[in-house]
């Protein structure tokens, strides 16, 4: 498109993953039902810790953050896609995706904050057991949340304001399948250096190295104390109650420093790559969280296990 002044920039046009016709209903019933996996998987496991007091802990208490998080988050990205199934409209207003910009940013904010607090949980979990409760109690507790809930969305209001001051773009089409900041600022024919400065200095080293790094500190502390147990059993069940934690943080880090923090380059293949990798932390992590904590998780399993049983006592005549 030819270049155009931002009062002209009313709605974007989003390319979703596939221009081939034929794959546009796979896509869309793949899409559903990975949505629906991640609604169900993620409500479990907030419904069994609202209703077995046997998880009423700080990490199952931070398990639902992230399982709401997930939610959330699975709702803002998806949702563009299932209405592009459903209307074939694929156009989206300029509020609308400046809104989904900051909602996207902010839940992924919080997924990092939430994993490095339950980092620091299992830290306290595993080289301080005796003083555990004392040191995550429920008011530390809502206070670590509270916390995390406000310097996520914190974090990425400059970056939205910041877009939203762009004075015009080269193109309204997005090369994505929802409105992520990358794809939009790329558009941009306003000076973006302030916004890539912004990338390095707060994505980069607050929000990334810093948490990472907090993230890092524990686990060594975390191994050392396991590796100073004298029973392998003892080993193997210290080591088993932080491996799901270690699995979503590697999983996540992995592809969130590949997708933001390498040169923003334009080209064909990175962008295929791009949203390859945006399907990875945006799509596949949420759906892949509650199975990760659930399946490795023996408490989750045996919470299920009595929820299921549960209506059995409820016959007529009992």
């Amino acid at each position: 498109m030819e270049q155009l002044n931002q009062t002209m920039v009313t709605f974007f046009f989003i390319k979703g993953i596939s221009d081939v016709p034929e794959l546009q209903v796979p896509i869309f019933l793949l899409v559903l039902l990975i949505y629906l996996l991640t609604l169900g998987g993620n409500m479990t496991i907030l419904l069994l810790v609202c209703l077995d007091h046997h998880l009423h802990t700080p990490m199952y208490f931070f398990l639902v953050n992230l399982s709401i998080v997930d939610m959330c988050s699975s709702t803002v990205t998806l949702h563009t896609m299932l209405l592009i199934g459903i209307t074939g409209n694929r156009t989206i207003s300029y509020l609308r995706c400046i809104a989904q910009i900051h909602f996207i940013g902010w839940f992924i904010n919080e997924e990092l904050l939430f994993l490095t607090v339950m980092s620091y949980d299992r830290y306290v979990a595993i080289c301080n057991p005796l003083r555990y409760k004392m040191i995550m109690n429920q008011r530390i507790c809502a206070l670590l949340a509270s916390v995390c809930w406000v310097l996520g969305v914190l974090e990425i209001t400059p970056y939205v304001v910041l877009v939203t001051g762009f004075s015009c773009y080269n193109s309204n089409v997005v090369n994505h399948f929802f409105c992520d900041l990358l794809p939009v600022i790329k558009l941009s024919c306003s000076d973006t250096s302030v916004l890539q400065t912004l990338f390095i200095v707060e994505g980069a080293v607050i929000l990334t190295l810093v948490p990472s790094s907090l993230k890092v500190i524990s686990y060594v502390f975390i191994i050392t104390t396991i590796l100073k147990i004298r029973t392998s059993n003892g080993r193997r069940k210290a080591f088993y109650t932080c491996s799901s934690h270690l699995t979503v943080v590697i999983l996540l880090y992995t592809t969130l420093i590949y997708q933001y923090l390498r040169p923003m380059v334009r080209t064909a293949s990175t962008v295929s790559t791009n949203k390859l990798v945006s399907v990875l932390y945006s799509v596949i992590t949420p759906m892949v969280n509650p199975i990760i904590y659930s399946l490795r998780n023996k408490d989750v399993r045996l919470a299920l296990q009595k929820a299921l049983r549960k209506p059995k006592v409820f016959k007529l005549g009992v």
